[in-house]
């Protein structure tokens, strides 16, 4: 398996030698300092060793029963890297297996985006049109049971494991759901989720295009999707939309091939790492493949990573209206390093920045115009998972204030339906239906939105 630059908020586990960690700290040291702080960190290496070799040593001889070796380096392995922040980790014979299906676009199981807390199983969200989608799963939920058996307590890798199996066979979830009085069970039948990570379907002379993941060929696809838009109507539509929600991210490279089908030129993306002068860019192409056509992006507290740099760009580009829910603020960059033929590690090496320079870490992509999903009945009470959330996350250097993100709670008079009358209006998707009606009368120039910094949409209809 290459090295791969990943932007995903599903947390993976990973490892790295100490001294390559030594041998960096130090580069921009002078000569005389420099020897002195090798020999200090020397020193502190030895010791901190010692002091691993004496515990590891301790639980061979005399924890009450036997273990495994292995077990135990992995255990230390894990520890160090979990340490550091949510994303970076080891990958045993497993994960790096898994890994690797994800970003070929197939794999086994449910169709759940899942972290940790507290011992916990908590949903960050299910994929769009696999089975745990289709059983109405929701981004927040905390699975506690599987089939019966209590596995709040036990590893992550443990829970994953168990939901995976034999295509077409069937397993008990049961699910405790903030806003909801008792748990409950939701029983989903497992299939091979084959993540085609493009579709595309035309609406009312609109292009709507999801894109639920961000794994090999995804740039390549959007394109084909522009292009059949167009072919399927004979002409030219309305505009497009382009769907993110709950996308939790994938390949860098993917990213800016997605953001550079709608960009004819300037700056995608930057990373910097931990040497803040060496930063690299990557930069749009010319050739819009929308054509300069009026573009929505919808996002929501399950857009990550990869899906925030699309969102993003072309947000600071004032190449597209934003519109949704404030994004999980993911950004950090994780390289896949393969270790031996069957492991490998997923380490933060970098942030990601925006054209206009911010970052999205913590605070998320701000939508231009707000939609909350009402057409959702559990929308209210439905716990939303971001990056802030996370322990350990990484802070935003830039220190963002974000407190006027969640400041507004004012009703729009806008959004005041409930579930069931927009379901008696036929709308079970609220957000993709306000998004096609604001398409719809930018198209038409009946719309002006210069406040919201997309008066150059509309001008180049």
């Amino acid at each position: 398996m290459r090295k791969q630059k990943i932007l995903t908020k599903a947390t993976v586990l990973g490892s790295l030698a100490l001294a390559s960690l030594g041998s960096v700290a130090f580069l921009s040291m002078g000569s005389a300092s420099y020897v002195n702080a090798q020999e200090n960190s020397r020193e502190d290496q030895f010791r901190n060793m010692d002091e691993f070799l004496s515990v590891y040593q301790r639980i061979r001889s005399s924890y009450v029963d036997e273990v495994d070796d292995k077990k135990l380096i992995e255990g230390a392995i894990q520890g160090m890297l979990s340490s550091l922040d949510p994303h970076s980790g080891f990958l045993n014979k497993s994960d790096f297996q898994s890994l690797q299906t994800q970003i070929d676009g197939e794999y086994g199981g449910l169709g759940l985006s899942v972290t940790h807390e507290d011992g916990a199983v908590k949903v960050i969200a299910p994929t769009k049109d696999t089975p745990a989608d289709r059983a109405g799963m929701k981004s927040g939920d905390y699975i506690t049971h599987l089939d019966g058996k209590l596995i709040v307590g036990g590893t992550l890798d443990e829970a994953i494991e168990e939901m995976r199996g034999e295509p077409g066979t069937d397993i008990r979830l049961t699910v405790v759901r903030p806003g909801r009085d008792k748990p409950f069970d939701v029983t989903i039948t497992r299939a091979i989720i084959d993540l085609k990570p493009v579709n595309w379907e035309v609406k009312d002379d609109i292009g709507i295009i999801n894109i639920t993941a961000f794994s090999d060929r995804t740039g390549a696809d959007v394109v084909d999707a522009l292009k059949s838009v167009k072919r399927s109507l004979g002409k030219k539509p309305l505009g497009y939309i382009v769907d993110l929600r709950s996308n939790p991210g994938g390949l860098l490279n993917e990213a800016v091939e997605v953001s550079d089908a709608f960009l004819e030129k300037g700056e995608i993306v930057s990373e910097r790492g931990r040497n803040k002068r060496n930063i690299e860019r990557w930069n749009a192409t010319p050739g819009d493949f929308a054509e300069g056509l009026p573009v929505i992006i919808l996002v929501d507290a399950g857009s990550a990573s990869a899906s925030e740099i699309v969102a993003g760009a072309l947000q600071d580009h004032h190449r597209a209206l934003v519109m949704g829910e404030r994004s999980f603020g993911k950004g950090s960059v994780q390289n896949v390093l393969p270790l031996t033929r069957e492991t490998g590690l997923r380490l933060t090496v970098a942030r990601y920045h925006l054209p206009s320079g911010r970052s999205v870490q913590e605070g998320g992509i701000n939508p231009d115009i707000k939609v909350p999903q009402i057409s959702d009945p559990d929308y209210a009470s439905r716990l939303k998972i971001r990056e802030s959330d996370l322990r350990r996350h990484l802070v935003n250097e830039l220190k963002t204030d974000d407190a006027n993100l969640e400041k507004d709670t004012a009703t729009d008079p806008r959004f005041d339906y409930t579930a069931e009358q927009l379901k008696e209006l036929g709308i079970e998707d609220f957000q993709l239906h306000y998004a096609m009606d604001t398409l719809r009368r930018l198209g038409s120039g009946t719309i002006g939105l210069a406040r919201n910094k997309t008066a150059v949409i509309s001008q180049r209809n």
